[in-house]
C-alpha cells in the first residue's frame, strides 16, 4: 500500500474545519466519507448551455446523464477584490441579478481564481494559482488526497498547465507564467496523472513541427527531461525520485484505458493548445461540419486511461477532468463549436459512471459534475431587457440561442452531485436564487470536498 508522508507547508487557514459553514444550530452529520473523488469542470458552462446542448442532442431538455443526479444545485463563482475596487464586495445578489439584465455582466471571476477556490475554499484575486490575497500558497484539495495516500491527477481539453488544472497542482501568483507552472507541476507535485494539449512541436490541426513553442510544458528543459524520461521528482516519500512516462500518440492514450500502466503519466496530446476546438475551417459551422482530427484523444479517453492508472491505488483517488475549451467556444460565441465541446465533456462524464458501475460503487465514490464560471451570457433570440428562453428546434439541429457576452458572467452556474457523500452539499446550499433555486458558493464546493475526504 503506498502512503504519501510529503510535507506541504502550505496555509490550511479554516477551509480544514469544513463545517463551520453549515446552517447555525444544525445538527452534526454523519461524516460521508469518500474514498474515491472526481471533480468535472465544464470551463465556461452555464445553464443555458446545458439546455442548448441538451435540445441539439435529444430534442429535449435535462436530459444529460447528470440533470438526474440525486444532488443538483445552483452555485455562485465571485471572486474577491482588492480594497477600494468597484467590485470589491459586490458578490452575487439574486434579487439584482433578475432585476437588471446587465447586472452579471460586471464583477466576475476567471478561471484561475475560481480553480483555486473550489480547490482550497478561498477566494482570491483574478489570476491567481493556489495562493490567497496575500500571494501565499494554500492547500488544495488535491495535495489533501496525496497527504492522504491516494493517487491523483489533472485532465484537461486545453494546456495542461492552463488555469483550472493549475489550480489544483500548483502555486503562482499568475495564470500566465505557464513555464514556471509546468516546472512545478512536473518536478515538485506529488500527482500521479496529468493529460492535455499543449505540445511544442504540433500546430491547432495536429500537423507537425510549426510552433515550437515550450511555455505551456514547463519550458525547453523540461520538455526534454519528459522525453528523456528523467523528469519527475520524489512523489511517494520514500526519497527516490519518480520519473514520469511521458505519452503523446492518441494510440498511446488508448492504450492505457484499460490494463497494466505506468505508476505516473503525463500525457501531452499532439496539437498545440486544445484537442479540437482551435482547428481551421468555419468557426460559426454547425457541430462537425468541420471534421474532427482524428490524431488527438478524446476527453473521454484521456479519462479512461486517467482513472484506470489512478485506480491502482488501493487508497482511492482524487481526479480533476475539466472540459476546457467550452469557455473557448463560448468566449469567441461559437455556438456550434460550444456544442462540440459540451458533447465531448459530456462523454466524459458518461465514462465515469461506467468506470464507478465497473470497479466501486456510490458508497465509495463521490462524483461532482459543475463549471467554473458562464461565459458568453448565452440566452435565447431576443433577450434584454428579458431573459428569452432557448428554443429548441429538435435533435441535431443547432437550437436558437443568443449570446450577450464575449466574456465571463457573474451568473450563478449548474452544480450536481453523486454518491452517498453528496448529500452534504444540500446542507451548504442554504442561499436562494428565484429562478436557479437553492445555491452555494465555490467556497462551499470546496469545503465538502475537504469533509467528504479527510477521515
Amino acid at each position: 500500500m503506498r502512503t504519501r508522508r510529503r510535507l506541504i507547508a502550505l496555509v490550511t487557514v479554516a477551509l480544514l474545519v469544513a463545517g463551520t459553514n453549515l446552517a447555525a444550530g444544525s445538527a452534526a452529520p454523519k461524516k460521508p466519507i469518500a474514498e474515491n473523488v472526481i471533480v468535472m469542470i465544464s470551463d465556461g458552462r452555464g445553464f443555458e448551455h446545458d439546455t442548448a446542448v441538451s435540445y441539439y442532442m435529444y430534442g429535449k431538455d435535462a436530459r444529460q446523464v447528470y440533470a438526474h443526479f440525486p444532488t443538483s444545485l445552483a452555485m455562485s463563482t465571485y471572486m474577491a477584490y482588492d480594497e477600494g475596487d468597484p467590485c470589491d464586495g459586490w458578490g452575487y445578489d439574486p434579487g439584482l441579478a433578475w432585476a437588471d439584465f446587465g447586472y452579471v455582466t460586471s464583477c466576475y471571476t476567471d478561471s484561475a481564481a475560481a480553480a483555486t477556490t473550489m480547490a482550497s475554499g478561498v477566494k482570491t484575486f483574478g489570476g491567481a494559482i493556489g495562493v490567497d490575497l496575500d500571494q501565499q500558497p494554500l492547500l488544495s484539495i488535491l495535495e489533501k488526497a496525496e497527504e492522504l495516500g491516494k493517487a491523483t491527477g489533472v485532465v484537461t481539453s486545453v494546456e495542461w498547465t492552463h488555469a483550472t488544472p493549475a489550480g489544483f497542482v500548483a502555486h503562482n501568483i499568475s495564470r500566465n507564467n505557464y513555464a514556471d507552472i509546468g516546472v512545478e507541476m512536473v518536478y515538485d507535485s506529488a500527482a500521479d496523472v496529468i493529460m492535455g494539449a499543449g505540445h511544442p512541436f504540433y500546430d491547432a490541426d495536429g500537423q507537425p513541427g510549426v510552433t515550437n513553442t515550450f511555455k505551456y510544458v514547463g519550458g525547453a528543459g523540461t520538455w526534454n527531461d519528459l522525453v528523456a524520461g528523467n523528469a519527475g521528482g520524489d512523489a511517494d516519500g520514500d526519497g527516490i525520485a519518480d520519473p514520469w512516462t511521458l505519452i503523446q500518440e492518441r494510440a498511446e492514450f488508448q492504450a492505457l484505458m484499460e490494463g497494466p500502466t505506468p505508476p505516473r503519466v503525463l500525457g501531452t496530446a499532439q496539437v498545440y493548445q486544445t484537442l479540437q476546438y482551435n482547428r481551421g475551417g468555419d468557426s460559426y459551422a454547425d457541430p462537425y461540419v468541420v471534421p474532427l482530427i482524428e490524431t488527438v484523444p478524446t476527453l473521454e479517453e484521456m479519462t479512461k486511461a486517467a482513472l484506470n492508472i489512478l485506480d491502482d491505488d488501493p487508497d482511492g483517488l482524487f481526479l480533476m477532468i475539466e472540459g476546457g475549451a467550452v469557455d473557448w467556444a463560448s468566449h469567441g460565441n461559437f455556438s456550434g463549436r460550444m456544442i462540440e465541446e459540451q458533447i465531448d465533456f459530456d462523454n466524459a462524464v458518461q465514462a465515469v459512471l461506467d468506470w464507478v458501475k465497473a470497479n466501486s460503487n456510490w458508497g465509495e465514490t463521490l462524483l461532482v459534475v459543475t463549471g467554473d464560471h458562464e461565459t458568453g451570457y448565452l440566452n435565447g433570440p431576443g433577450s434584454d431587457p428579458l431573459w428569452m428562453p432557448i428554443v429548441n428546434n429538435g435533435a441535431g439541429i443547432l437550437p436558437g440561442m443568443e449570446w450577450h457576452s464575449g466574456n465571463h458572467t457573474n451568473s450563478l452556474i449548474p452544480f450536481f452531485a453523486k454518491g452517498d457523500a453528496a448529500r452534504i452539499f444540500k446542507r451548504y446550499a442554504d442561499e436562494y436564487d428565484p429562478v436557479r433555486g437553492m445555491y452555494l458558493d465555490n467556497t462551499e464546493m470546496a469545503d465538502g470536498l475537504f469533509w467528504t475526504l479527510d477521515p
